[in-house]
């Protein structure tokens, strides 16, 4: 080791020193970067090739950190997650089955108490039953609840919900029921129009549509009139709801007649809990008397209104037809005034004509307010001569009390010579403005 230094100890002398002239040129020479840079004053270029040698090694040993770190945590620390995830979609499916099945319950219980409040308001003794069953028909629309005969059914007895009639039980067995909807073709019920009060006879269709037919043409009836049971059938208590008109068209296998639809109130495809009324009472509760005569005094209202609604309309056309005689012969009104004045004091009783008559039309006066006929012939007058004492004055018929135009009659005027006074020779003066 000595004699590799005292035989290259020249040389590492010259290494040394130009080292340490590079170190320290480095240490004062600055690194050339942009001018705008914020520490282009600062930054050494010694301290760059610092940072510049290091900063690979930096990014090389933090990029196998930063793996290790994330392979861990997203690995091997989660190797009982999956366990846990499927634990919660349990718990989760669990909670979603008993949210259905609470939802279930409470529409249920909605649901049966809106049929008890129904069954206290309107009928005194009904079975709730459950529909279990459809016929599975198109042609034959039936379905099957889970009440019979041990239950008290009896056929031909009504079957209801809080909405409206749903059909009546056909066939009855011990522990169920065969129920036959009003939408079936054999199915019928006598039912009264809210508003009109007719009756009428509701049918099925083999398409599943509530008709009434063989029905007089009645311009009253509107689409949206609630249809009501009639109790004329003595299967349905009268007033409950059956549904309300669709349309109306005329029957075209019964002609002239009318063919109504109607929308019924109660879901007769979505049936799940029903009433079926084993006894009515013989008067309705007071409820429902107060519901049934609010109905009826509400259709007489509406009947009253219209009928004065009718009656103020014709008084208005009534009217409108005098105004406009009234309008079209300006020159009666003004010339009755002076004929009314003068004849006022001759016919002190004459008679008022009606109010609500309409007068009749009189003959049309020209534009001059004369006449024809009403003034002398041209052949009477002379140039010079004075004018008549008594000016003609057009009469202007007024209606009597029957409104019958009266023939106006012209006067004829009377010249008049003018005679010289007697006390004085000088002949008579015409005054430029003769007085009548």
């Amino acid at each position: 080791m000595e004699s590799f230094f005292t035989r290259y100890k020249n040389v590492l002398v010259l290494v040394a020193i130009l080292l340490a002239q590079t170190i320290g040129l480095a240490v004062q020479v600055r690194r050339p970067v942009e001018s705008g840079a914020p520490d282009s004053s600062k930054v050494t270029l010694i301290r760059y090739w610092a940072v510049s040698v290091v900063t690979p090694f930096e990014r090389f040993f933090h990029g196998i950190g930063y793996t290790f770190r994330h392979g861990w945590s997203n690995y091997v620390d989660l190797r009982h997650t999956r366990q846990e995830n499927h634990d919660l979609q349990e718990q989760i499916a669990r909670l979603r089955l008993e949210q259905a099945s609470f939802a279930e319950d409470a529409m249920q219980g909605h649901r049966l108490q809106a049929m008890l409040d129904f069954q206290q308001h309107y009928v005194s003794t009904t079975v709730a039953a459950q529909v279990i069953g459809t016929s599975g028909n198109d042609l034959s629309r039936v379905v099957y609840i889970d009440k019979g005969a041990k239950d008290g059914l009896k056929a031909d007895q009504a079957v209801i919900t809080p909405d409206g009639i749903v059909g009546k039980i056909r066939d009855v067995f011990p522990h169920t029921s065969q129920v036959l909807l009003i939408n079936d073709q054999t199915s019928g019920a006598g039912v009264l129009l809210a508003t009109t009060r007719i009756r009428a006879i509701l049918r099925g269709s083999t398409t599943g549509q509530i008709l009434i037919n063989n029905l007089t043409p009645d311009d009253r009836i509107k689409p949206g009139e609630q249809v009501l049971s009639s109790g004329g059938d003595q299967v349905y208590p009268r007033g409950l709801p059956v549904g309300t008109i669709e349309s109306i068209k005329v029957d075209p296998d019964h002609q002239p007649y009318t063919l109504i639809q109607l929308r019924p109130e109660a879901n007769l495809n979505q049936l799940e809990e029903v009433l079926v009324i084993t006894g009515t009472q013989t008067t309705l509760p007071a409820a429902a008397q107060k519901d049934l005569a609010a109905g009826a005094a509400t259709a007489e209202a509406q009947a009253a209104a219209k009928q004065l609604a009718d009656q103020q309309a014709a008084e208005a056309a009534a009217r409108s037809a005098a105004q406009i005689v009234a309008d079209r012969l300006p020159s009666i009104h003004e010339g009755d005034d002076d004929t009314t004045k003068t004849g006022a004091a001759a016919t002190p009783a004459a008679k008022t004509p009606p109010v609500n008559v309409v007068p009749k039309p009189l003959p049309t006066l020209h534009s001059d307010r004369y006449s024809p006929g009403a003034t002398p012939s041209a052949a009477d007058l002379r140039p010079g001569a004075p004018e008549a004492a008594n000016p003609v004055v057009p009469q202007t018929p007024t209606p009597d009390a029957t409104t019958q135009p009266a023939t106006p009659k012209p006067v004829q005027p009377k010249p008049r010579k003018p005679q010289p006074p007697a006390d004085s020779a000088q002949p008579p003066t015409q005054s430029p403005n003769p007085q009548p």
